[in-house]
């Protein structure tokens, strides 16, 4: 379930307030879009909590838990 204010949070109904929903809702959209790898450049998917693995030089790492760090050049 969807609403338009707090978008996939609104699979908890009127439980826990507005405010944490959109909190979560910020959250999860940052964490599902595509990452930059931090040693290719290339894209990084997360597997699980703090687990990314990078589709271009096949690397499984460990970094932050919901989205990496801009890579500094």
């Amino acid at each position: 379930m969807r609403t338009k204010k707090v978008k996939a949070a609104g699979r908890f109904g009127a439980r826990y307030g507005r405010r944490v929903r959109t909190k979560i809702a910020d959250i999860e959209s940052t964490q599902r879009k595509k990452q930059q790898c931090i040693f290719c450049s290339g894209t990084a998917k997360r597997l699980s909590k703090g687990i990314w693995k990078c589709k271009k030089c096949d690397k499984k790492f460990a970094g932050h838990t919901y989205m990496l760090p801009k890579k500094e050049e």
